[in-house]
């Protein structure tokens, strides 16, 4: 399971999953330049870094690299969520407490989730005591 990103590879990986598309080193560093003063190097070593890591995928152009993503910032956040779930003798109780720390925002993105990930409901005709069939057994008084 993935390790949480350092403050720097963080801040990184953000540009890169927020640009969706290869980047260079040049790229990364002039916008971390508009935050911090930082050299050239070091971006190139992060990015290496993160390479080895498996977060990114490298393709040479000329003497350099583009860097792209792996996986999105969602995947990254769903492993660390699963991780430190993991590691809890108690799994519900873990989850009620973490609910219990959600905003009503995060709450509303919850249940959208659950929504999306349920499975369909049976269809009535593959249901034999449905409403639907009238043959069921429940809508002839169980006869």
């Amino acid at each position: 399971m993935p390790r949480p990103l350092g403050e720097l590879e963080d801040a990184v990986m953000t540009r890169v999953w927020k640009w969706n598309r290869p980047v260079t080193v040049r790229e990364v560093l002039e916008d971390l330049q508009k935050e911090r003063s930082i050299a050239y190097t070091t971006v190139m070593t992060v990015l290496d870094n993160l390479h080895q890591k498996g977060w990114v995928r490298r393709e040479a152009e000329g003497r350099a690299y583009r860097y792209e993503a792996v996986s999105t910032r969602a995947a990254y956040a769903a492993a660390l969520m699963n991780e430190a779930w993991s590691q809890s003798d108690n799994a519900a109780a873990a989850l009620v407490a973490f609910f219990g720390m959600m905003s009503e925002e995060q709450r509303r993105a919850l249940t959208d989730a659950v929504r999306i990930v349920q499975l369909p409901e049976t269809p009535a005709a593959e249901n034999p005591a449905s409403e639907e069939n009238p043959g069921s057994a429940e809508d002839h008084g169980g006869r």
